[in-house]
């Protein structure tokens, strides 16, 4: 009745073979076969990640250092590459006299070897920040995280979701940001995508919904608390009092918790980031980083700035939009990155 099994009509010519068998099988069976490219490895992501920081700043090194001697000139022009990359005042000064000292000490007379000591510097200077983060100390682990709009809470949160997935840890996702409506349909569709469970609410309190989530995630045995919580910008004063109620709620939920509360830094922003590290800070006691977003910047030298002015251990860096580009901090990786 509805023509979807209709038989054609019968014909007296027989029907011509596929095209496909008109070709050679023996042309077909010795064609070669490419084999499958290898996945670039981490490092060679956050090398490609880090293409514009490393434009800006390593690519500008070899003619500064080219003179083979650490002068008044050679400082100076570092320094001028150093602002421009958003090390900061603080961090460049505290990079110079690093370099100066070791070139007295050292004797230092080539390029190559000026570059090292500089690569030295900042590797010690980011070093403290490398702190890897331990979800196994509380269960359910309840990590809050925090940030403006567009420095991107949400989708970090998906991707931190995968990677304590693959850690073998259960995860549940809160979506605590009740006022974009938007927010709470990208958080379920990261939890689809991930097969995780969301608790969230058409409307209402975001503290509520992060309290029933953590509620849920005891009963169910889960292991880790993702809680999304709306992005509001440090100047409005009664939004900061909101999320630093939201973290209160947690506490009623969990006398331990948050165990950790994580700020996402969008790096485009720059030097601004400093002064959302000290806001939040100053509402919810932040305890660790998630910088994203570097392979779309040549401000990558924030890293330098925040170690020096506001050091918060850096939890996570993500450097591209693969589920997979948010890795752990590493130092020593992210500095060869920059000088490569």
């Amino acid at each position: 009745m509805f023509g979807f099994f209709k038989k054609s009509a019968p014909t007296d010519k027989p029907a011509a073979p596929p095209e496909e068998t008109q070709c050679a099988p023996e042309a077909a069976a010795t064609a070669p076969v490419a084999p499958p490219a290898p996945a670039p490895s981490w490092r060679e992501r956050l090398k490609a990640g880090l293409a514009r920081t490393r434009a800006q700043f390593g690519g500008k090194l070899k003619s500064i250092f080219s003179r083979g001697k650490v002068d008044d000139e050679l400082l100076e022009e570092l320094e001028t590459l150093l602002l421009t990359s958003d090390v900061g005042m603080e961090a460049t000064q505290h990079l110079l006299a690093e370099l100066r000292a070791r070139a007295k000490r050292d004797r230092l007379e080539t390029p190559e070897s000026i570059q090292t000591a500089l690569s030295d510097a900042l590797h010690a200077l980011l070093l403290p920040l490398e702190q890897p983060l331990d979800a196994g100390t509380h269960h359910p682990f309840v990590i809050m995280i925090a940030g403006v709009n567009g420095a991107g809470k949400t989708t970090s949160i998906g991707k931190l979701a995968k990677y304590f997935q693959a850690q073998g840890k259960s995860v549940l996702l809160a979506a605590g940001d009740t006022f974009r409506a938007a927010a709470r349909e990208q958080l379920q569709t990261w939890g689809e995508r991930n097969n995780v469970t969301v608790i969230a609410q058409e409307s209402g309190d975001p503290a509520a919904v992060i309290f029933d989530a953590i509620n849920a995630a005891r009963a169910r045995r889960i292991d880790i608390v993702l809680a999304d919580t709306a992005g509001r910008l440090p100047t409005q004063l009664h939004l900061m009092d909101e999320i630093a109620k939201v973290r209160r709620v947690i506490q009623k939920a969990d006398p331990s918790g948050p165990h950790e509360t994580l700020l996402v830094l969008d790096a485009n922003i720059g030097q601004n980031a400093l002064q959302q590290v000290k806001s939040f800070d100053k509402a919810i006691s932040v305890t660790g980083l998630v910088l994203t977003k570097l392979d779309g910047t040549a401000k990558g030298g924030v890293v330098a700035a925040i170690a020096r002015q506001c050091p918060k251990p850096i939890r996570f860096i993500g450097v591209g939009e693969g589920i997979d580009d948010l890795r752990p901090f590493n130092a020593r990786d992210f500095v060869d990155a920059l000088f490569e």
